[in-house]
């Protein structure tokens, strides 16, 4: 048979892990699981690195103000623990969704993306090519975006790799702390917690 949420359950689908609590399958939980990880990690990791890079990009090459205050905000982001801001989020809105987690990791991991991108376009930023082009009538949107953003995209690509495991752990944690995705959506966090009473017995 299925579960409410759509799961199968019964001894006939219980492969080699049992069930859980309410007789739902667990290896097949933690397979509809990984699929709820991988999507939020991706979707989450691109809303993260897209404008991240962008303000990177700007504070890096522009200088002056626009870097000042993109700075002042990237240090107020970054001294916020984004952890604690979720829960006191989820708990004010009385409200859990993927969507939601989404935007909190959204909101402050693009931070530590812009610092990074800063960092290799201030070295970028005085080459002979970034002269040239200036020189030739270039303007700023060009040469951020066709001189300089293709000599920075491999720092990005290793970047997203890395922050993508960083989301999905984030997520789980949320749905750990029961301020995640609402049940009974498969989620690896709500298993490690409902799991937390029958691990001694039942591991």
């Amino acid at each position: 048979g299925l579960s409410p949420d759509g799961l199968p359950v019964g001894p006939s689908h219980t492969f080699f892990m049992g069930t859980d609590n309410q007789g739902r399958d667990i290896f097949v939980r933690i397979a509809y699981g990984a699929r709820i990880s991988l999507i939020f990690g991706v979707i989450a990791t691109t809303l993260t690195v897209s404008p991240g890079t962008v303000l990177g990009l700007a504070a890096g090459y522009l200088g002056g103000l626009v870097d000042t205050v993109i700075g002042r905000l990237v240090d107020i982001i970054l001294s916020i623990p984004y952890l604690l801001f979720a829960v006191s989020l989820v708990a004010i809105l009385q409200h859990t969704s993927l969507p939601l987690v989404i935007l909190v990791i959204a909101l402050f991991e693009w931070a530590a993306v812009c610092r990074i991108v800063r960092g290799q376009v201030l070295s970028i930023r005085e080459r002979e090519y970034i002269e040239a082009s200036r020189s030739l009538g270039a303007s700023s949107w060009r040469i951020m975006f066709i001189d300089i953003l293709p000599n920075v995209l491999a720092q990005v690509i290793v970047l997203t790799t890395l922050l993508i495991p960083v989301s999905i752990l984030f997520e789980a944690a949320l749905s750990f702390l029961g301020v995640g995705i609402a049940p009974p959506t498969a989620d690896w966090g709500q298993m490690i917690s409902a799991a937390q009473d029958y691990h001694q017995a039942c591991w």
